[in-house]
């Protein structure tokens, strides 16, 4: 049965049929095993109550090579009917076709938020003295941005035209080598960023969590990231006036009141649970994300803002191999769980390949569900594993007292330890 969305919840039947896309390079090692441990997980949890139907549906290279095409329309539709997915890594073809699959299934089903959450498992290695203080849930804009794709090459006819249209009709007098110039355009709109941000914030009031964080260029870019910081005060301000203390207000008593007055403000605003909206800029907040994690709970930015901090706060806790993701639409329903990492064609076939982070991704999905215990059990055995030092190739060689096992034995482990 399909999983639907009726006056705004998420029904899920006891046997949803789920589609999933094998992916490419060690996409058809690692999504099996994931399956039969999520498997293995709702079996525990329900006794046989409930059960995921499984339907490969194409995509990548497998797609390309079966039937002509990287994605073809039938995938976009069992997407689409069913709601919610899960896929392995996908090949990006090189010169020709779609720019980015992954991009394409978020664009062509408006899968507007990638959401991306951080977190340290105890026993894995990390460049950090305390990993644990991270903890921070990350909203990337999925939409807009350069990921758009609206770009000229340089020397082009169209490129041309654009040129002389900012030039001869703007008054565009700052490009320095317009014969050499590629031209990109970077849309962002109040309706993206307000959708974005709702959804942070309501994540953050679900979770009970302190505060969310716009970060932005604002200070260069100032009507498209100045503009999405403008526009995520002003939604929460409106939708959220009695669940929200905004930086705004913070600066705004301080101006009329005095500091002592503003923080005291600040301080009942959290003793009643409200969430905290503040915003940095983004180059400061990569380097206070290193200094200061256990600052920052929820992060709400941009697409490319949004690419640049994942990978760095997944690196901070050990890397993308553990890092989980999800492409999400709230209003509709829709969601496609993923692994983050790619292809990795060099290990292909030699038994090295880390599940985890599209295990981890499967755990989302079954929160999404509403399967919450199935989930937690697959995130405990994880968190055993770890401590105990047990870990694929990739993780295990850092790791004090690390025992490298294959994914197939790795697999196992995670099953018989649920």
């Amino acid at each position: 049965m399909q999983i639907t969305k009726k006056n705004g919840q998420l029904h899920v039947p006891d046997n949803p049929l789920i589609p999933f896309i094998e992916g490419d390079g060690i996409g058809k090692e690692i999504t099996p095993f994931v399956q039969q441990i999520v498997d293995a997980a709702v079996e525990k949890s329900y006794g046989g109550k409930r059960k995921i139907s499984w339907k490969e549906v194409l995509a990548g290279e497998k797609a390309f090579n079966k039937v002509g095409t990287w994605l073809p329309n039938e995938t976009l539709e069992a997407f689409r009917n069913s709601l919610v997915g899960i896929k392995g890594p996908l090949t990006t073809p090189v010169g020709e076709g779609i720019r980015s699959l992954n991009v394409a299934l978020r664009q062509e089903l408006d899968l507007y938020v990638c959401l991306r959450p951080v977190r340290w498992f105890k026993g894995v290695a990390t460049p950090l003295l305390h990993p644990e203080k991270v903890r921070v849930t990350i909203f990337r804009e999925n939409t807009e941005d350069i990921y758009a794709g609206i770009e000229w090459a340089a020397g082009t006819p169209e490129v041309n035209k654009v040129l002389t249209f900012l030039k001869e009709e703007m008054g565009v007098a700052k490009i320095r080598f317009p014969e050499t110039t590629s031209i990109g355009v970077k849309p962002v709109s109040v309706e993206g960023t307000e959708r974005l941000v709702r959804a942070a914030i309501l994540y953050a009031l679900e979770h009970k969590l302190p505060s969310v964080t716009l970060v932005h260029k604002g200070n260069i870019m100032k009507f498209t990231e100045g503009g999405f910081k403008k526009w995520g005060y002003a939604l929460a301000e409106r939708e959220f006036p009695d669940q929200t203390f905004t930086e705004h207000r913070f600066n705004s008593i301080k101006a009329e009141k005095g500091l002592d007055a503003a923080v005291e403000a600040y301080n009942q605003a959290l003793e009643t649970g409200k969430v905290f909206i503040k915003d940095v800029i983004a180059d400061a907040f990569l380097q206070s994300t290193l200094l200061k994690p256990e600052e920052y709970a929820v992060v709400a930015t941009l697409n490319l803002n949004g690419d640049y901090i994942s990978d760095q706060l997944a690196a901070m806790v050990g890397g993308i191999g553990i890092a989980p993701g999800a492409n999400i639409n709230y209003n509709s329903g829709h969601a496609i769980f993923e692994a983050t990492h790619g292809t990795a064609p060099d290990i292909v076939g030699k038994e090295k390949a880390n599940p985890c982070s599209m295990l981890l991704s499967a755990v989302m999905m079954l929160e999404y569900m509403g399967w919450n215990d199935a989930g937690r059990l697959i995130t405990n055995s994880l968190e055993k594993l770890f401590e105990g030092g047990y870990a694929t190739p990739d993780l295990a060689r850092f790791m004090e007292n690390g025992k490298s096992l294959s994914t197939t034995q790795f697999c196992e482990k995670v099953i018989e330890n649920l």
